[in-house]
């Protein structure tokens, strides 16, 4: 039987069966209600029934809407029907998170130079710090005062903390440098480059520390250069060895060393007097005192860069 349009018709109701499953009780259509066939509506084969012959369309009864609208007059087409409007969606509003736009990371220029008639101030300037010096000497604590202590945004990336990433065949330099302790030292070093370089891209300073020996030209500076960019600079923090024995004592795990050790280490770092690079012994500086040297140090390094 043909409906007024209007929501779908459910499935037909058998005796002895609740409503069809997944079919809710629907409110009924206004108006009145016409059980069963319209009287006067001869009921035809169904719809593709073997033997139906095609014969005229049953007369619609008058008071009833016509399902499909009224009928056309003969020689005028019928009326276009007009599709539904499809919304695009609508594209996220340059608020909403997760559509941050971060710049990548390029190599680190050189710090501009300060105005002639100025000071730079290192402490509301973007840099990027490469401390070094050997076990004991202070280098993690001083820089992550340094970093805490800083009117613009700072990151603190320690090389030792990359490099322990690896856990399962960890090669730990302490029982003998070989080419493996050497090949997760490069990686380390190169992933703690990239993420400084990423930081410093988008405005965040960095510092990062490192036993950098000068007699290792290719496994020392050179790569930081490579890794950051040339506008790196690097500080020496080197006290007395006294300090750096009584300090080391006080680690513990894999980053304590024998004192043979340490003491082989300083003597290494002592190859930094004469090559240029500032150096601060803090034999006698706490951290805070450190950290307030160093930003003396690097104010002088902008204004003129060491060449390394």
């Amino acid at each position: 039987m043909q409906h007024a349009v209007g929501s779908p018709l459910p499935p037909p109701h058998q005796p002895g069966h609740g409503p069809a499953a997944g079919w809710s009780g629907a409110a009924p259509h206004p108006g009145p209600h016409h059980p069963g066939p319209h009287a006067g509506v001869p009921a035809g084969p169904p719809p593709g029934f073997a033997g139906a012959q095609p014969g005229p369309a049953a007369p619609h009864p008058p008071g009833l809407p016509h399902p499909q609208g009224p009928p056309h007059p003969p020689g005028h087409p019928p009326a276009p029907q007009h599709a539904v409007p499809h919304h695009a969606p609508v594209p996220p509003t340059p608020d909403t998170t997760g559509h941050v736009q971060l710049p990548p990371g390029g190599p680190v220029p050189m710090p501009s130079a300060p105005p002639a008639t100025g000071v730079p101030d290192p402490t509301s300037t973007t840099l990027a710090v490469l401390l070094i010096g050997p076990a004991g000497a202070g280098k993690t604590s001083v820089a992550k005062y340094w970093a805490d202590h800083r009117r613009v945004p700072t990151a603190h990336i320690s090389l030792d903390d990359v490099r322990e990433w690896v856990r399962s065949g960890f090669a730990d330099p302490q029982s003998g440098w070989n080419d493996m302790s050497e090949a997760q030292y490069r990686l380390a070093r190169r992933t703690c480059g990239f993420a400084a370089r990423n930081f410093l891209a988008n405005n965040i300073s960095c510092i990062l520390d490192d036993a950098v020996f000068p007699d290792r030209p290719v496994v020392g500076l050179g790569g930081w250069k490579r890794h950051v960019g040339p506008g790196l600079l690097p500080v020496v923090l080197l006290p007395g060895l006294e300090i750096v024995l009584e300090r080391n004592a006080e680690r513990s795990g894999n980053r304590r060393l024998t004192d043979e050790e340490v003491a082989r280490i300083h003597g290494r770092m002592a190859g930094w007097y004469g090559s240029g690079l500032p150096i601060i012994d803090n034999s006698q500086l706490d951290v805070p005192q450190t950290a307030q040297v160093l930003d003396e140090v690097l104010s002088r390094s902008i204004a003129s860069p060491p060449q390394w």
